[in-house]
């Protein structure tokens, strides 16, 4: 028996990286999964991967800032699965860039996708989740929802936002069967660390170390199962304590 048995869980962002690395996580567990990206070359072969390795799995091309496109994602994964029960919602971009030298359109671009896209998906599942009678959200968030970072403006103000929506959409549907918690990952060892100085992150971190994917995917599966049942509204600190500085 798996922790997600009979579950249809969506993953956003979910072809690389956290993303990736849960699908993979929430497939072993039981649950049928739809990855939803933007790069549909890298989306189709990892719904194929993770075909192979036994799993039900559907790929979804989306732009999580476009309304019709998230309509999309969850017709589909009804058209395929019948329901769903859990939304992942991980996509997410980054923005480090003096606050002086930022643009408004990359200011803009990184809160639509890291904000405006949580709510859109968000609000689409609870609708969702009211007519079925439960459901849960997991919500990447970020250790920079807790804490600054100079030259990260757009990204950590996006990433607080999310923190304080998962509490205020936790608090409202609480008692409606509907369980909503964050994420928040420090340092970990995917994509959009970009060219970053990994050392430099390394040595910030008390663990000396980058997390990784895999790490954060277990966290998800623990705010995404009952294991987490008494959980709401809740943010879970996952950096190698960083924060705890």
């Amino acid at each position: 028996m798996g922790k997600l048995d009979n579950k249809v869980a969506i993953i956003t962002g979910g072809a690389s990286g956290i993303g990736a690395e849960t699908a993979k996580l929430f497939i072993q567990e039981g649950a049928k999964v739809v990855v939803v990206d933007m790069n549909e070359e890298k989306g189709k072969a990892f719904e194929e991967e993770l075909k192979a390795q036994g799993g039900e799995a559907l790929f979804v091309k989306a732009d999580v800032t476009n309304e019709e496109d998230v309509k999309n994602v969850f017709d589909s994964t009804k058209s395929a699965f019948g329901k769903v029960d859990i939304l992942f919602n991980n996509a997410g971009i980054g923005a480090v860039k003096p606050t002086e030298e930022l643009p408004f359109s990359e200011w803009r671009k990184t809160v639509a996708v890291d904000l405006d896209g949580v709510f859109l998906f968000a609000q689409a599942a609870i609708k969702e989740f009211l007519q079925t009678g439960e459901g849960v959200i997991v919500n990447t968030a970020s250790m920079y929802g807790w804490v600054g970072a100079p030259g990260s403006a757009a990204y950590n103000a996006a990433k607080a936002g999310v923190v304080n929506f998962t509490r205020s959409i936790g608090l409202e549907y609480a008692s409606r069967n509907i369980r909503v918690n964050a994420l928040c990952p420090g340092f970990i060892d995917t994509p959009i660390l970009g060219e970053t100085d990994r050392q430099g992150l390394i040595a910030a971190t008390p663990m000396k170390r980058l997390g990784k994917p895999e790490e954060m995917a277990k966290a998800v599966l623990f705010l995404a199962s009952d294991d987490s049942s008494f959980m709401t509204g809740s943010s879970l600190i996952v950096d190698g304590g960083y924060t705890a500085q």
